[in-house]
């Protein structure tokens, strides 16, 4: 299992901020791939991803603790992936975004034809999280939740 994580600081309260999070349907807006996204009820969210030419959808188990502003995840299917987004507030207006996402580097080359494992894989997992955080920060940053 590989792990990686990034991290944003976004010129928005917290509050704002997690509010975008929740959003699911917005997740077509900053998380690349994602065709289609919907709340499933009981903490599940349902994706539809551009896979390699095609499409794939993913169910995934959302646990949710407010109070820290931590969200978890974790796809009910392969690939397994997990991941965690912490908010942190830094100031009335700027908040850090933390992600962690872990994964088997075999399924994510094989279902999305990543480069090979290694360096080369783990730099284009990178490289992904990280435009997905900034399109987060454009997204919260422009449309106040």
């Amino acid at each position: 299992m590989s792990t990686l994580e990034e991290q944003i600081e976004v010129g928005a309260p917290a509050d704002e901020a997690w509010r975008q999070l929740h959003r699911i349907t917005d997740y077509p807006r900053f998380v690349d791939g994602v065709l289609h996204a919907s709340a499933r009820g009981g903490h599940r969210a349902h994706l539809d991803v551009a896979v390699d030419g095609g499409h794939r959808e993913f169910d995934a188990f959302i646990t949710d603790r407010g109070r820290n502003r931590v969200m978890t995840w974790q796809t009910l299917d392969e690939p397994h992936l997990r991941g965690t987004v912490a908010l942190r507030a830094l100031d009335d207006d700027r908040t850090q975004v933390q992600v962690r996402i872990e994964y088997e580097p075999s399924e994510v080359e094989e279902l999305f034809g990543a480069p090979p494992r290694g360096f080369a894989q783990a730099s284009a997992v990178e490289r992904t999280v990280r435009a997905d955080l900034e399109h987060f920060r454009d997204l919260v940053e422009q449309h106040p939740a």
